[in-house]
């Protein structure tokens, strides 16, 4: 039976469990996704949900963890990273999206409207 003892040994200072346990709270309350540490993956799991984070407490908590471990130091894909979605639509990035000039837009058309059955401006 391979153990992951050699690999997982940061994991006995008490300092260190502390901040894991802290990332896998913070994860717990942002995704609904509860972390274990016997995982296989459980550095990789830590770096991808940190990394999808809205959370800046996570985002520093890794941060404190990564510089304390370094083993830890694992990149992510940017392919694995989703894109925002909203609504069912992936909305481009702000730098992603082409800015259009006022001569480049479709003339508007002026639309209709009716308020309590009657036309307004």
């Amino acid at each position: 039976m391979n153990t992951l003892a050699p690999q997982r040994s940061w994991l006995l200072d008490p300092d260190l469990l502390k901040l894991v346990h802290q990332c896998r709270r913070l994860i717990h309350s942002e995704f609904g996704v509860k972390l274990h540490l016997t995982e296989d993956h459980l550095e990789q799991r830590l770096a991808d949900y940190a990394s999808k984070s809205r959370s800046s407490h996570l985002l520093r908590t890794w941060e404190a963890l990564k510089s304390r471990v370094p083993e830890l130091d694992v990149e992510t894909d940017e392919a694995e990273i989703p894109k925002r979605v909203y609504r069912g639509q992936v909305v481009e990035e702000a730098e992603a999206r082409k800015d259009t000039g006022p001569e480049e837009e479709a003339p508007r058309r002026k639309k209709k409207m009716i308020y309590r059955g009657h036309e307004v401006g």
